[in-house]
């Protein structure tokens, strides 16, 4: 039985640093996970079930893994839309994932930005990660301005929200919080008014340590699942089990190249560098995960597409380290 691109990330993550938040992405970039996301922290998707989320994934993500098998058609990586923001004088900017849902009518649409955070406390990254929020926020609506709407047709503008994970979060600080527009009088009766609800941060705490109990959220206790040191058998069984995500069925098509680990296994070279020299250290990882993924049954095609390395070169490691 072939396995779906979900149950190919966790195994292909395995004993690779997956506490990292740049290999968080790789893991994120699943459809499932991504509606998981949405109906725990998004309040207008609350009620609504993990399949009926992803049926409200909009056409600017494409799915790369699709199945013939009834109810699965939607399962697999996405590839949402452009991940750079680049926006006439303000420079460009890098989004971690970035793609459009609609509401069940397809009257409203939202445009979505996950964000996968390694440090959240301004002691470590030099400011305080609300103001981060805020801008990503402001460049996603900036962004708008003749693609979501034209000339002076503000109304048009659609709802901004931008989800981050900080994976850092103390032992008691499993938490889910949001931001956004409010208002109040400060002088006199104005007239009534709404709010306008266009932009949304939330920050989705979790906490990388083993010793702690199961988050009582949902979400977060998930989350925390799939990223933990757990064997990668066993985070799928739980995953499965538990919180009822897909993680084998009859797919033909192959995965997608495995984005952004390559960061990941960098950082964990450069880490490991220190004390053995940079590009010994950087040669050690990459003979690590060449390995990986060949015990996985990934393709040379794939893996040469992953790493950026020449499949005869890949041939020769694995002749190499073969025992």
């Amino acid at each position: 039985m072939r396995e779906t691109y979900l149950a190919k990330a966790i195994s292909a993550t395995e004993g690779v640093s997956t506490e990292y938040d740049k290999n968080v992405k790789f893991l994120l970039s699943d459809r499932q996970i991504l509606a998981y996301i949405i109906k725990y922290s998004v309040t207008e998707f609350m009620g609504m079930s993990i399949k009926a989320i992803m049926s409200c994934i909009g056409d600017d993500i494409e799915v790369a893994t699709k199945s013939t098998e009834p109810g699965l058609t939607n399962l697999g990586k996405i590839t949402g839309t452009a991940t750079e923001c680049t926006i006439p004088n303000e420079g460009s900017n890098t989004f971690d994932i970035r793609f459009s849902v609609y509401s069940p009518n397809g009257e409203y649409k939202f445009l979505i930005n996950v964000e996968a955070q390694k440090h959240s406390y301004a002691s470590k990254l030099g400011y305080h990660l609300k103001n981060r929020v805020v801008f990503y926020l402001a460049r996603m609506i900036s962004a708008q301005k003749e693609t979501e709407f034209i000339n002076d047709n503000y109304d048009d503008m659609k709802k901004s929200i931008s989800i981050w994970l900080c994976m850092n979060s103390k032992k008691n600080e499993d938490s889910i919080e949001e931001i956004y527009l409010d208002k109040r009088t400060l002088f006199g009766n104005p007239p009534e008014y709404e709010c306008p609800d266009l932009m949304r941060g939330i920050i989705i705490r979790l906490r990388s340590r083993e010793d702690v109990q199961e988050s009582k959220n949902q979400l977060i206790a998930m989350l925390e699942t799939l990223l933990s040191k757990q064997s990668a058998e066993t985070k799928k069984n739980i995953i499965s089990q538990k919180y009822g995500l897909i993680i084998s069925t009859d797919l033909e098509r192959r995965i997608n190249t495995m984005c952004n680990l390559s960061e990941v296994i960098l950082e964990d070279a450069l880490r490991e560098g220190l004390e053995k020299g940079l590009e010994e250290g950087r040669e050690k990882e990459r003979c690590k995960i060449i390995l990986n993924m060949l015990k996985k049954n990934t393709s040379y095609e794939q893996i040469s597409e992953f790493l950026e390395l020449p499949i005869d070169e890949i041939k020769k490691i694995e002749k190499r380290l073969s025992p």
